[in-house]
C-alpha cells in the first residue's frame, strides 16, 4: 500500500471553515440528516457517529469535515474525503448542505478546498459516487473537474460514477 500524507483537518476558503468534529455538532448534524426526509436520527445515535468519524479520520488520515460560514459562524454542513464505496487510495469526495444553503457555490467552494487538500496527500485520483437524479451536485462535481466513469443500480436508485485525475 502506499504511503500518503495525512490530509490538512482545517481547510479555510474566502467564506468558508472546515474544522474537525465536534461533539457539540450532533445536534445541528441531526437536523441536516432530517432534511433527508427520513425522520430525526436520535442525538445519541449522532454523537456515537461522530466519535466514530473522528476514529476513523485518525486510523485513514482523511477527514469528512463540518463546514461553517466565515462570518456568520454557523454550520451548513459537511465536506471531505471518506472511502465510502472505494478505497482509501483512491477515496470519495462527499458533501451535504442544509437546504438553505443550497445555490450560493459553497458546495463548490468547499469541495474545491478538501479537493486540493485531496493533492496534498499524494494521492493520484479521487471518485465521488451520486444520484443521477442529484443535478445540482452534479454540475458541483462537474465544475470540480469530475468526469462520468459509470452508471450502477441501487437500492435507491441509478448512482453515477464520477472521477477526477489528482495530477
Amino acid at each position: 500500500m502506499a504511503m500518503y500524507e495525512t490530509m490538512s483537518f482545517h481547510l479555510e476558503t474566502e467564506r468558508l471553515v472546515l474544522r474537525p468534529w465536534a461533539v457539540s455538532d450532533a445536534a445541528e448534524f441531526c437536523a441536516l440528516l432530517s432534511e433527508r426526509g427520513k425522520g430525526t436520527p436520535p442525538v445519541e445515535r449522532i454523537r456515537t457517529a461522530i466519535a466514530e468519524l473522528l476514529t476513523a479520520t485518525q486510523s485513514t488520515g482523511i477527514a469528512l469535515l463540518p463546514i461553517q460560514r466565515r462570518d456568520e459562524g454557523d454550520f451548513i454542513g459537511y465536506c471531505g474525503l471518506i472511502i465510502g464505496r472505494t478505497t482509501l487510495e483512491e477515496p470519495e469526495i462527499a458533501y451535504e448542505l442544509f437546504q438553505h444553503a443550497h445555490g450560493r457555490g459553497y458546495a463548490t467552494e468547499a469541495a474545491g478546498a478538501v479537493l486540493d487538500a485531496a493533492v496534498a496527500t499524494g494521492r493520484k485520483r479521487l471518485w465521488s459516487t451520486v444520484g443521477t437524479w442529484n443535478t445540482p451536485s452534479l454540475r458541483v462535481l462537474e465544475k470540480l473537474g469530475f468526469e462520468r466513469d459509470r452508471v450502477s443500480t441501487e437500492d435507491s436508485g441509478e448512482v453515477a460514477w464520477l472521477t477526477r485525475p489528482l495530477l
